[in-house]
């Protein structure tokens, strides 16, 4: 049985965008590409969607014939061998599904993450202690002690880009119900949870809203989502939304455009930056 391939870097996703861009822009189809190549057009179509790594002799031969220069290529080349490299989270790939390595990547490459949680806090402004109570309670937790704390490890390491020197704007949204569902029977753990959210609403970089009972329903109660915006212009806006047992990830202009239209309509409804503090205030004091 071969070895399970990591999911694309967003390296590999640029650079793939980029080589359909180059093809297309030669007037050039995937067929007569994998001509070049000696290889299958569904071998190129996969190179050019990220599917599998990027082979430095296929990237060569590719742009020879879409006409790049020999500096654009030299440069385009040190790249792919840059986005091959495995992300640092493939030190957890023990127990990370292969449909959330993409969104690890996607996380540290964006720079503005939008999402909105109706049960938890986001991942990333979870405690230790918060994040261990939660993993315990779900389908991690079934797999024993060792593999909830591999995970609580991985979600504190993806909390390092927070601490960049220039951080991506963090924009959650979460219902109510996350601030007054106790995680634990140990107080103290959504005592200091509660605390953290108000430490990060301080931030210049991280923006946090509550959607408060007393404004009924809105258009987001269906599932939790993400939505990434880039600075490459070859990606687009992306939203990941997941489900019990897997993930799925939107580009098309459509699903993407109806996702935002959501999280503004949900943004202007939601508590202010200070009714929000409030709120996590007075749960506090409730814990």
């Amino acid at each position: 049985m071969s070895e399970r391939r990591p999911a694309p870097t967003v390296g590999q996703v640029v650079l793939g965008r980029r080589l359909q861009e180059l093809r297309e822009a030669a007037g050039l189809s995937r067929e007569e590409a994998a001509r070049v190549l000696r290889v299958a057009p569904a071998t190129v179509r996969r190179m050019e969607m990220a599917e599998v790594a990027l082979k430095i002799p296929y990237v060569q031969m590719l742009l020879t014939t879409y006409g790049v220069g020999a500096k654009e290529a030299a440069g385009f080349v040190k790249l792919a061998e840059e986005a091959n490299r495995p992300g640092w989270w493939q030190r957890y790939h023990d127990v990370l599904p292969e449909w959330f390595s993409l969104y690890v990547s996607l996380e540290g490459a964006a720079r503005l993450i939008r999402s909105y949680e109706p049960h938890f806090v986001p991942g990333l402004l979870q405690t230790e202690g918060y994040a261990r109570a939660v993993l315990r309670s779900g389908t991690v937790g079934q797999r024993g002690l060792e593999a909830v704390e591999r995970h609580v490890a991985l979600r504190m390491d993806r909390q390092r880009l927070l601490e960049r020197a220039d951080p991506p704007h963090l924009w959650v949204i979460v219902d109510e119900t996350v601030l007054r569902r106790p995680v634990s029977v140990r107080g103290e753990v959504m005592r200091e949870q509660l605390d953290k959210l108000l430490e990060y609403a301080e931030r210049d970089r991280v923006t946090v809203q509550v959607a408060e009972f007393a404004d009924g329903p809105h258009p987001g109660t269906y599932a939790p989502f993400s939505l990434f915006r880039f600075a490459e212009p070859e990606l687009p806006d992306l939203v990941y939304t997941e489900y019990l047992s897997g993930a799925l990830y939107l580009d098309s202009r459509t699903e993407v455009s109806l996702h935002l239209e959501v999280l503004d309509h949900m943004t202007a409804r939601a508590a202010s930056a200070e009714r929000t503090r409030k709120l996590l205030r007075e749960c506090r004091e409730g814990f």
